[in-house]
């Protein structure tokens, strides 16, 4: 099977799950296919949970290691000889460079099949708005999507720039401590207003879409808050 029949047949999978879980949900009449979204939506989330669990074991360690990393950066000057060393710790306590990725990756394949579904959804409706309605057509509902996308863009633009704050990049070398820092400022800046293009998706996604980012997005920060409490 080719990579486009493969991804064909699992939008039509998650379509047939929609549909199943609407089907289940019937005696709640049409507001069933939007409730059916946002519970696959959270047991698509619930399944990546351990994905999840390696990426704050991973930040665990990596906070362990920072006394030994700090250590590195006055023993290796050159930049180079500081990164194969870092590399080369982490490894040796089970720290792989991609872990902290892994969950976005995953995720990124299940966001492009729910944005097929969300084109074709169920038949169905919140509060007489169809799921298949863009922002023009149903403005009270998405008033409310927009309002819970953008508090919670709001609170991970606030998480993310206290992280970049509380956590600077090493400078391995006067020379090139200029470079770093604007490396730095600019990744900042783009984690910090990174979520708020889940806003705009919003806006932008028919009725069934802009259900599912505030859902997964609602799932994310709660994912946040328990990442925080573990690493303390």
């Amino acid at each position: 099977m080719s990579v486009t029949g493969l991804f064909h047949a699992v939008v039509g999978a998650a379509h047939s799950a929609i549909t199943g879980l609407a089907a289940a949900l019937d005696p709640l009449g049409g507001l069933a296919p939007a409730l059916a979204i946002v519970l696959f939506t959270l047991l698509v989330r619930a399944c990546l949970t351990p994905l999840t669990y390696l990426q704050i074991r991973t930040e665990r360690r990596r906070a362990a290691l920072a006394p030994e990393i700090a250590k590195l950066r006055k023993k290796h000057k050159d930049p180079m000889e500081l990164a194969t060393a870092t590399l080369t710790l982490q490894r040796e306590h089970g720290i792989g460079p991609f872990a902290g990725l892994l969950p976005a990756l995953v995720q990124a394949p299940f966001f492009m099949v729910m944005y097929r579904v969300a084109m074709d959804p169920p038949a169905g409706a919140i509060a007489g708005v169809p799921l298949t309605a863009h922002l023009s057509a149903g403005l009270p509902v998405f008033a409310v999507l927009l309002a819970l996308a953008a508090a919670i863009a709001w609170w991970s633009s606030r998480r993310a720039a206290a992280l970049a704050a509380a956590n600077p990049p090493a400078l391995p070398t006067p020379s090139g401590s200029e470079n770093a820092q604007q490396a730095a400022a600019v990744t900042a800046t783009m984690l910090k207003y990174l979520p708020w293009l889940s806003v705009l998706a919003v806006a932008w996604l028919p009725l069934a879409g802009g259900l599912y980012l505030v859902t997964s997005s609602a799932w994310t920060a709660a994912e946040q808050l328990v990442r925080r409490s573990w690493l303390g």
